[in-house]
């Protein structure tokens, strides 16, 4: 009788997942919370940047961390997470990129640079076949595949379009801040040059990495503007246009903010060297 009961829950669990979230991601989840299947998911990982302030004749997500390049241990997180393919989005030093990443890779040029939301509109053919796209920064390289799973498995939990992966900080002078709405839900990013002195107190922020459904993505990413003071086209802005297409975008809180940390110089460069330094001795 006991087992005739399991059958049914599970029968039934099935059921309310399949109504909730459609058949492709009942094949991902599977059922069972915490073992999330990953290969449905493409990583973007961005690195077209140039980064003057290294002052070097090296692609800016080469320069080394605790003995490999910043994109390598990038690579490495979201590879162990388990996602189906990597593709980097190379601009300069393009030619450095590729030839330290080999065909472990597919590669994604941007000739100019025109925002983050310009580099992920250069990779819409990796969104034509369904699935979700991570959003990564080859100079963002303390992330870790934990992360990315438990974005991911929140966004299946909640059905959601979109998740954004936040942080909270002592400083966020400078960052996007995550403003919610009273129940906890999100709002918007508001950046720290538009937003007002209660906004400005908000200590969580936007890390700038997401993951996507990759057709509300596709579709968000063709109602980008740059009628900002940059001439940029920002990807925060398709997670504004996806709710005002009624779609859901959440959050993701890393419970250890050094993960959303990023290196322009070489003194940040030193900063995550103590860092991850530290972490692998644990």
């Amino acid at each position: 009788m006991r087992e005739v009961s399991f059958f049914i829950f599970c029968y039934y669990k099935f059921a309310i997942i399949k109504l909730k979230y459609g058949i492709k991601s009942v094949i991902i989840y599977a059922g069972l919370k915490g073992k999330v299947s990953m290969e449905n998911v493409t990583a973007l990982i961005l690195a077209a940047g140039e980064g003057k302030r290294m002052k070097s004749d090296k692609a800016k997500v080469l320069h080394h961390v605790c003995g490999k390049p910043m994109i390598e241990w990038v690579y490495e997180a979201a590879r162990d997470s388990g996602v189906g393919k990597c593709v980097i989005i190379v601009g300069h030093r393009a030619e450095q990129v590729m030839g330290y990443m080999g065909d472990r890779a597919e590669y994604v040029m941007q000739e100019q640079r025109l925002g983050t939301g310009h580099a992920v509109q250069q990779a819409r053919s990796y969104m034509e076949d369904g699935g979700y796209i991570l959003i990564l920064y080859g100079d963002v390289p303390l992330v870790t595949s934990v992360t990315i799973k438990n974005a991911m498995e929140r966004l299946l939990d909640e059905n959601l379009d979109a998740v954004v992966i936040s942080a909270e900080v002592e400083d966020p002078t400078g960052y996007g801040r995550i403003v919610r709405n009273p129940d906890g839900s999100f709002r918007r990013i508001v950046e720290h040059r538009d937003a007002n002195p209660d906004e400005r107190e908000i200590r969580e922020i936007n890390s700038g990495m997401y993951i996507f459904k990759s057709r509300e993505l596709a579709d968000a990413l063709q109602h980008l503007k740059n009628d900002n003071d940059q001439g940029e086209y920002y990807l925060t802005d398709t997670l504004e246009i996806m709710l005002s297409k009624g779609l859901k975008v959440g959050v993701y809180k890393v419970p250890d903010s050094s993960e959303v940390l990023g290196a322009n110089d070489r003194a940040q460069l030193e900063v995550l060297e103590s860092i991850l330094g530290k972490r692998l001795q644990k």
